[in-house]
């Protein structure tokens, strides 16, 4: 089976691999086509140090052998988690936190590769006349669903987001849709542009002072700030947007770690929400309403592996 191999330090592309065999919980997938995402690149490196295997967490596949007959011959998206099913996180809904779970593309093999096994609970059927080429992006598109349905952001408010990459764009888009007052700071006013239709658009160096962020009245605040720039500046920028009693939503991970002053979170009384995975149900609604928007994904065989990690197109990935 051909695929692209992490090997604890490099991406390498193999035609030697197993072809997995299910278990009778799972289903067999022929992935159809793949994305590249940030933690992809950020397991390059080291973000998974102990992690050994077939890289890739986006996926839409096509179901051969599975223990529910009517997917058989399904296209579905999938989503990353698979929990031990016992334990208290897994009882009470909470599955991708479950202690022993096995990620796909993190901690167990992924989706870069022609064919994958996948439990089968964690798969979604794509609606009638949704394309792969946009279903794709249900999985990163569901996790900027979380923020809402973590946070529930009061539309007559205002909030930024930090970052104008893939996940940025995505978060905004899911943002604009409850009316909110939304402004967007990146790095690349060429990306920015992207975000104009539906929101304010400002340049990081605006902010900046000296060696840091410049301080900033209540007035130009935000009572919500989504970190998503996918490296250490971004939460120290989120807390000198931050208004008092506000909240920041951390959607960054990248490798390495970040010294920040947690007092600053007491004083103030800023509320810090971790967000990951989301609901991929009301993701592939959004898709196939077409209520959401996003450039052509840049596509390449698993043997140009190279290109597409150097890739600067807005989204990057495979078709087998």
């Amino acid at each position: 089976m051909k695929g692209i191999y992490f090997d604890g330090k490099k991406a390498v592309y193999r035609e030697d691999l197993p072809k997995p065999e299910r278990k009778p919980s799972q289903s067999l997938i022929r992935v159809v086509m793949a994305d590249i995402c940030s933690t992809d690149r950020e397991i390059l490196k080291g973000y998974r140090p102990d992690f050994k295997g077939i890289m890739g967490h986006e996926f839409i596949g096509e179901v051969l052998e599975s223990g529910q007959e009517e997917l058989v011959g399904k296209l579905v998206a999938g989503e990353l988690n698979e929990g031990c099913g016992d334990c208290i996180y897994c009882r009470t809904g909470r599955e991708k936190h479950c202690l022993s779970r096995r990620t796909i593309g993190m901690s167990r093999d992924g989706c870069f590769a022609e064919y994958m096994a996948l439990s089968t609970h964690l798969l979604h059927p794509l609606p009638e006349g949704l394309e792969p080429e946009l279903a794709i992006f249900t999985e990163p598109l569901a996790a900027a669903l979380e923020i809402v349905k973590q946070v529930r952001p009061d539309p007559s408010l205002n909030a930024a987001v930090i970052g104008d990459g893939r996940l940025g764009f995505m978060i905004a888009q899911v943002l604009s849709l409850t009316g909110i007052d939304l402004t967007v700071i990146g790095k690349h006013p060429e990306k920015l542009k992207l975000f104009e239709p539906f929101a304010k658009t400002v340049l990081m160096d605006t902010y900046l002072e000296g060696d840091g962020y410049r301080s900033l009245k209540g007035e130009e605040c935000f009572e919500y700030v989504v970190d998503a720039a996918g490296n250490p500046s971004g939460i120290r920028l989120a807390m000198s947007l931050v208004r008092r009693m506000g909240t920041i939503i951390l959607k960054s991970t990248y490798a390495g770690s970040t010294d920040i002053d947690l007092s600053f979170f007491a004083v103030n009384e800023v509320t810090l929400v971790g967000s990951r995975c989301g609901p991929f149900a009301p993701a592939l609604k959004l898709l196939k309403e077409g209520r959401l928007r996003f450039p052509p994904v840049e596509l390449y065989a698993l043997s140009e592996y190279e290109r597409a990690f150097a890739s600067r197109a807005f989204k990057s990935g495979f078709r087998m």
